[in-house]
C-alpha cells in the first residue's frame, strides 16, 4: 500500500500546506526581519521539491508496475492540493488574478466531481496527455509567479486557457462512455 509512488504523493500532500504557510503569514512575528522575497523564494524551492516528486511518483508506479488505487486517489489529490495552496497563496499576497484562480479552481472542483461520478458508473477518465500538459503548464506559472519573473502573468492566463481546454476533454470523454446525454 505504501510503496515509494505513494510514500512520494504523501509527502507532496505535506509540502504543500507548508508552502502555503509560508506565503499567507509573511508577517508573522517569526518572519521578522526577513524580506517578503526570501519567503516568496523558499516557498518556490518547497513547491519545485514537491513537483518533483510528482514527476517521479509517476514514473516509479509506471516502471516499476507500482500502480496502486491508493495512488490513483493520492496523486491527483497531492497535485489539487499543491497547485490550490499556491494559486491560493498567490492571490492572497496579490501575485495571481482572482478572476484566474477562481476560473482554475473551479474547473479543478467540476472534474474532480465528474471523476467521481465516472467511478461510480465504472468509467476510467484518467488523466489525458492534455491534463499532464495543463499540470506541467500551471506548475511553471507558479514558479513565474513565486519568482516575479517577466511573462508570469500571460503564463498564468495560458494555464487557464490549457485548464479549461483540458476540462473541456474530461466533459467530453465522460458523455462518450455514459448513459448520459447533455
Amino acid at each position: 500500500m505504501f510503496n515509494i509512488p505513494n510514500t512520494l504523493a504523501f509527502i507532496r500532500l505535506l509540502l504543500a500546506p507548508v508552502m502555503f504557510f509560508f506565503l499567507v503569514n509573511q508577517d508573522a512575528s517569526i518572519f521578522h526581519g526577513i524580506h517578503q522575497t526570501w519567503l516568496n523564494y523558499f516557498a518556490a524551492f518547497i513547491f519545485v521539491i514537491a513537483s518533483a516528486t510528482d514527476f517521479f511518483d509517476g514514473y516509479i508506479a509506471r516502471t516499476f508496475d507500482q500502480i496502486t488505487t491508493l495512488g490513483k486517489i493520492l496523486d491527483p489529490l497531492a497535485d489539487k492540493m499543491l497547485t490550490l495552496a499556491a494559486f491560493l497563496g498567490l492571490m492572497m499576497i496579490d501575485l495571481a488574478s482572482a478572476w484566474a484562480i477562481f476560473l482554475i479552481l473551479t474547473r479543478e472542483l467540476f472534474i474532480t466531481g465528474l471523476r467521481v461520478s465516472a467511478v461510480a458508473e465504472n468509467i476510467d477518465i484518467s488523466a489525458s496527455w492534455m491534463g499532464k500538459v495543463k499540470t506541467v503548464v500551471q506548475m511553471i506559472a507558479i514558479g513565474f509567479l513565486l519568482m516575479q519573473w517577466p511573462g508570469a502573468e500571460l503564463l498564468l492566463w495560458f494555464a487557464v486557457a490549457l485548464t479549461l481546454y483540458s476540462g473541456y476533454e474530461y466533459v467530453r470523454d465522460f458523455f462518450k462512455h455514459t448513459k448520459y446525454t447533455v
